[in-house]
């Protein structure tokens, strides 16, 4: 038996997918190398089939199979028990903690455990509560925790 080229071709294709894929994970290259081990498994079995068909072929493979992937497995992927895990900043939203130093021109410090981080909100007093409502990044964003028998910041 001859050793065709476009059946070796499309092996290869596919392995350095498969592999790009373990090297750099993201469930994209993976799609692309089933629809390789396809193609491979079209030439094996119809032999004849011209490059241009071959490569129309692989690409709307390649596209069909990255758009099932994207409609029924990723929406279909487990929820994490810890969604905050790998989010430091993310952890503290809701948490209440006083402010270390003072909110000046949108900018202050507060201490949580043992790390310090930057806040931004509305100019406030240091040892003001304040309330983490949401992260840009590693900056927390808080507002004033307001106490419940007082409508304006909580100072004690």
């Amino acid at each position: 038996m001859d050793l065709r080229w476009d059946v070796v071709a499309w092996a290869a294709v596919a392995l350095i997918l498969f592999a790009a894929e373990a090297l750099a994970p993201g469930a994209f290259m993976l799609w692309m190398g089933f629809a390789a081990a396809a193609m491979f498994v079209a030439v094996l079995f119809v032999p004849g089939i011209p490059l241009l068909a071959q490569i129309g072929a692989f690409v709307v493979l390649s596209f069909v199979s990255i758009q099932v992937y994207r409609k029924w497995f990723r929406q279909r992927a487990r929820e994490s028990d810890r969604p905050t895990l790998n989010r430091r900043a993310a952890q503290h939203v809701g948490r209440v903690v006083p402010l270390e130093r003072a909110i000046q021109a949108g900018q202050g410090r507060v201490k949580i455990g043992d790390a310090f981080w930057t806040v931004s909100g509305p100019d406030l007093p240091a040892g003001t509560p304040v309330r983490v409502v949401d992260t840009d990044g590693s900056i927390l964003r808080v507002e004033a925790q307001v106490s419940p028998d007082r409508d304006g910041p909580h100072l004690g």
